[in-house]
């Protein structure tokens, strides 16, 4: 593989038997393994490739509203999110909706809650994914 480029970050996977695939982050080395679904073929005893874009983007949208409060000084609490991925196969097998409830934390003026609700909608992974791809994103407050 070339040298990495400012701003990159290299990654490998590797074929296992019976649909696995272990993918290890080059930075650090830590590793995790995908699968294939359930419902094509594997056995559901970890994430598959379209699992890991659903957490991805629930993972982005967390990430990107803490450094931004963090940058900006707002206050952040614990904040969770839940995603729920729905495939298609019409014309072909692909992800067509990820809904996403995200879990805010209390204490926030509105103004807050508006601008953190905008930098969660436009995370890099959400900015990346396909036009087509429903994502609809609600946020829940506890107060």
């Amino acid at each position: 593989m070339n040298p990495p480029v400012a701003g990159s970050v290299q990654m490998r996977a590797e074929s296992a038997p019976k649909f696995k695939v272990k993918l290890t982050h080059g930075p650090s080395g830590s590793a995790i393994t995908t699968e294939a679904p359930k419902d094509n073929g594997g056995t559901g005893s970890s994430f598959s490739p379209t699992d890991m874009v659903g957490a991805a983007l629930a993972s982005c949208a967390l990430t990107t509203m803490a450094l931004a409060a963090t940058r900006e000084g707002i206050p952040w609490g614990e904040a969770s999110a839940q995603v729920e991925k729905r495939m298609e196969t019409n014309p072909r097998r692909r992800i067509g909706e990820l809904n996403l409830e995200i879990q805010m934390p209390s204490g926030l003026t509105r103004e807050q809650r508006a601008r953190l609700e905008e930098v969660g909608r436009n995370c890099p992974v959400a900015l990346s994914l396909h036009p087509n791809l429903r994502m609809p994103i609600r946020f829940g407050y506890p107060d």
